[in-house]
């Protein structure tokens, strides 16, 4: 079954268990830890080790699983951080950018050379490192997500597909993401209004509000047989109150719940 989670960093501005609490009330299956260096870090990787018990069970007790982390940089030494904290803590998935400036070869070329490195290392942990295409950066449309994965073929690489950075390089992603969906591993998902650069306004990105096709998105998510986690990422809403935060993470997943009821893989529709 595609599980549901919620990137914590929808909550910015708030304590984990406060995130988790909300996270766990709006219906979701689990969560992606937010360890976003200067934006937010619930999981905060200097001092991981002192966390990683604690945490695992504030998730039992909430009754979510670690669907993910996002750490975000491209960053050998937060990345070897990112894993063993990873690895104890059961989860399987790290997320991050690919970094670098769209359309600068050499920049590209270093920074697939480091990912494919980071991804061998990811794997001695146990744990798949996944990149998605960004706005700005070496890697920003399926096109150069489809260089990235001729590339590297370790077995601890994969890809993020978040459809709003496609949205916003001029594609629909409900037809790029059957050409990259044999490396996908995890699925950043949110909405946004208008072509960017960025995201937009953080109540936009909920799921629904904005421009991208998301059921046609789903749809080839589904029969195309992806059966990973779908995380919802929201970022710049630590302007919010806890309230609002929460309405995005409730609104969000009513929305994906239904279309996935609709096709047939989170249970019958009534």
């Amino acid at each position: 079954m595609i599980k549901l989670g919620v990137n914590t960093v929808l909550f910015a501005g708030r304590g984990l268990d406060t995130a988790l609490k909300h996270i766990a009330w709006a219906g979701y299956d689990g969560v992606e830890l937010s360890a976003i260096e200067g934006m937010c870090e619930h999981l905060e990787l200097s001092r991981w080790e002192a966390q990683a018990a604690v945490i695992k069970g504030r998730l039992a007790d909430c009754g979510l699983e670690p669907l993910s982390m996002e750490e975000a940089a491209l960053n050998e030494e937060r990345l070897k951080k990112a894993f063993g904290a990873a690895q104890a803590i059961g989860i399987p998935v790290v997320n991050i950018g690919p970094g670098g400036k769209s359309g600068t070869e050499d920049d590209f070329e270093r920074q697939t050379d480091l990912l494919a490195r980071m991804a061998d290392l990811a794997a001695g942990h146990g744990v798949t490192l996944c990149m998605k295409a960004h706005v700005g950066q070496v890697i920003y449309n399926t096109a150069t997500t489809l260089r990235a994965m001729e590339k590297i073929r370790s077995p601890g690489f994969g890809i993020d597909m978040d459809p709003s950075h496609i949205h916003r390089a001029g594609e629909d992603p409900a037809e790029a993401l059957p050409k990259v969906l044999s490396r996908v591993r995890h699925v950043h998902i949110r909405d946004c209004k208008g072509k960017g650069p960025g995201p937009g306004d953080p109540r936009d990105q909920a799921c629904g509000r904005g421009d991208i096709d998301l059921a046609g998105y789903f749809r080839a998510m589904v029969h195309g047989g992806y059966n990973g986690p779908v995380c919802l990422e929201v970022i710049g809403a630590a302007k919010y109150d806890v309230t609002e935060q929460a309405v995005i993470a409730a609104e969000s997943y009513g929305y994906m719940n239904a279309l996935l009821k609709g096709l047939g893989v989170r249970g019958a529709v009534a």
